[in-house]
């Protein structure tokens, strides 16, 4: 009987040390190692998702720089594109305005001398008619009017230019300068995209003045205008009119430029 109730005492304290002591309990230390083994994985998996996510930020912190470099590019190439065109229209100009008015200068000198010579023979009617001042002094104003809006179309005040030549273009029907006038409306327009209007300001320098020397340019830049409202079908047969009728010139080079640029037919 003792030596029953001995080794009931002795289970009861195992089972009070197995239960006061869990972790040598076999059952308790699998749980302790697969808990630990669990946030083990835990935090690789944190770390790795952390490293991939930075990697990712820096990628496209990466692009963004490119990005904002390359509009800068592109911002920077539009400035000195513009300002290049703005100095090379000037300096076209300038050299232009000053052949025409050698031009009408000598012009004039040949017709003031005819009138007088007609006055002597008694034709009064002829040496009315052949008045120097007038003609003469309404040159000097177109020019300057011209000249002025010029200067604004130079400065990138296209709106005060195109106004500017138009009002030299009403108070001036006769001048020389009008279809130089008209071709800056254009240019003024293209630049400001407003293709429609810049389509019709180039489109009237070659039906008014067909023999004038912007008339190739100024089909040129149409058919540049046509590219850019996507009428292209448009574009190529204007550009293929000038390489027709303006052979072995700039705007025969520059439209046959402008032709490879283009996708193939019926695309």
């Amino acid at each position: 009987m003792k030596r029953s109730l001995l080794l009931l005492c002795c289970f009861a304290l195992g089972l009070a040390a197995c239960a006061t002591n869990p972790a040598e309990d076999p059952v308790q230390i699998k749980l302790n190692d697969l808990d630990a083994r669990l946030g083990g994985v835990e935090r690789v998996v944190s770390n790795q998702s952390l490293v991939d996510m930075s990697r990712r930020i820096d990628a496209l912190e990466a692009q963004l720089r490119e990005l904002r470099g390359g509009v800068e590019m592109l911002q920077n190439g539009s400035d000195t594109t513009r300002k290049s065109q703005r100095d090379l229209y000037g300096d076209l100009d300038k050299r232009l305005s000053m052949l025409e008015a050698n031009a009408r200068a000598m012009q004039g000198a040949g017709g003031g001398a005819g009138d007088m010579g007609a006055s002597a023979g008694g034709t009064p009617g002829a040496a009315t008619g052949g008045a120097v001042g007038g003609p003469a002094g309404g040159a000097i104003d177109d020019q300057a009017a011209y000249n002025a809006a010029f200067e604004k179309l130079k400065a990138g005040s296209y709106g005060d230019a195109i106004a500017g030549f138009k009002d030299m273009m009403s108070r001036y029907p006769s001048s020389t300068l009008l279809d130089n006038a008209q071709y800056w409306i254009g240019e003024a327009y293209y630049v400001t995209r407003d293709y429609d209007l810049a389509a019709s300001a180039f489109r009237a320098v070659g039906e008014r003045w067909p023999a004038s020397r912007k008339a190739p340019d100024a089909l040129l830049k149409l058919g540049y205008t046509q590219y850019e409202q996507k009428h292209l079908a448009a574009a190529r047969a204007t550009l293929q009119q000038v390489v027709a009728r303006y052979a072995d010139t700039d705007a025969a080079r520059l439209a046959q430029e402008r032709l490879r640029k283009l996708p193939p037919d019926g695309h």
